[in-house]
């Protein structure tokens, strides 16, 4: 089985399951388990942050980010294809009274410094109070340039706001720039990272940021019940993760451009755009689509959009297997 839906799917490897039977444990709750701790001192490190939190998920890293920067009242501003706005349930505004503002990504994946201009509010108090600002990196696997976010960063802070980057693949942009992830999250006052994508741990992500920040996200996370006891078990392998697994996204990201390059030869496909990361974006008209996406069930091939992730179990040999099927059916078409 080839499995396309996303980089979530990942199973972990027998040396991070092994990580994860060896990892020494304590309470998490009462700041106990020195897995966790460990895993945390590294986040930071990696990060050029003061401290770093482990908690469940990227959507709670996100929400965390949320409640800590933000009171009652207070509004965030985020693309309108964002997680952190549109697929996280409406957190910020069910659990924490934070008003979302959405405002559109450009092509690059960015927002434009004179969209978000225009969307932070005047102080008066007819409107809620802009506090945050956040991105997303990578998005639909385009990474956001360094020079933008430069710009970007230095326009957020000229107005007081704070920024938040929902990094769930923001290993991915790193190796696809050539830098060291700090080199990214210095442009942030918090970031969330996710384990359990590319990075394929079975579950988890950190969130980064200063001490103080994170103080304030342990209290939220002990109130939303995300406080975790025996937790080494799980950050041993984001531990793993955090020291294998980074390199080796390039594979992804090249697996993506083989297959593309591959399918933009074939006259029933279409990309929507050349991969920048570890995604293919497919354009493909809707029934089109169906008929091809029953064709790879059929032989073994599982996608739900047609929006196609490479990740750490798709080999090179899985590539050519699909590359084959995907002839075959522009043949039959």
């Amino acid at each position: 089985m080839i499995d396309l839906r996303s980089d979530t799917v990942t199973q972990p490897s027998a040396e991070m399951r092994q990580a994860m039977a060896n990892a020494e444990t304590g309470d998490d709750v009462y700041g106990e388990d020195p897995t966790v701790i460990r895993l945390e001192a590294l986040a930071a490190s990696m990060t050029g942050k003061e401290a770093a939190l482990f908690v469940s998920s990227g959507t709670q890293g996100n929400l965390l980010a949320l409640l800590s920067h933000c009171e009652r009242g207070d509004e965030y501003i985020a693309g309108n294809d964002a997680h952190t706005y549109r697929y996280e349930a409406g957190g910020g505004a069910v659990l924490g009274g934070i008003q979302p503002q959405p405002v559109p990504f450009n092509e690059r994946g960015e927002l434009e410094i004179e969209a978000i201009k225009r969307a932070i509010k005047p102080d008066d108090f007819h409107f809620a109070k802009t506090k945050l600002v956040c991105l997303e990196n990578t998005t639909a696997g385009k990474v956001l340039a360094l020079d933008y976010l430069s710009d970007f960063s230095d326009f957020v802070l000229s107005r007081g706001l704070a920024r938040h980057l929902d990094g769930a693949r923001v290993f991915n942009a790193a190796v696809k720039l050539g830098v060291e992830v700090k080199e990214i999250s210095q442009y942030f006052d918090s970031m969330s990272i996710c384990l359990s994508k590319g990075l394929a741990a079975p579950v988890g992500s950190v969130l980064v940021g200063s001490n103080e920040l994170m103080l304030k996200a342990r209290r939220w996370r002990k109130m939303l019940g995300g406080g975790m006891r025996q937790a080494g078990i799980l950050a041993a392998a984001g531990i793993y993760a955090l020291e294998n697994n980074i390199t080796r996204l390039a594979d992804d990201h090249r697996h993506a451009a083989e297959l593309a390059e591959a399918l933009a030869q074939l006259s029933s496909f279409k990309l929507h755009a050349t991969p920048d990361t570890n995604m293919v974006l497919l354009d493909i008209e809707p029934e089109r689509f169906k008929s091809l996406q029953q064709y790879l069930a059929d032989n073994g091939v599982k996608t739900s959009t047609q929006r196609w992730v490479m990740h750490r179990d798709v080999s090179s040999d899985n590539i050519d297997q699909l590359i084959g099927l995907c002839r075959k059916f522009d043949q039959r078409a």
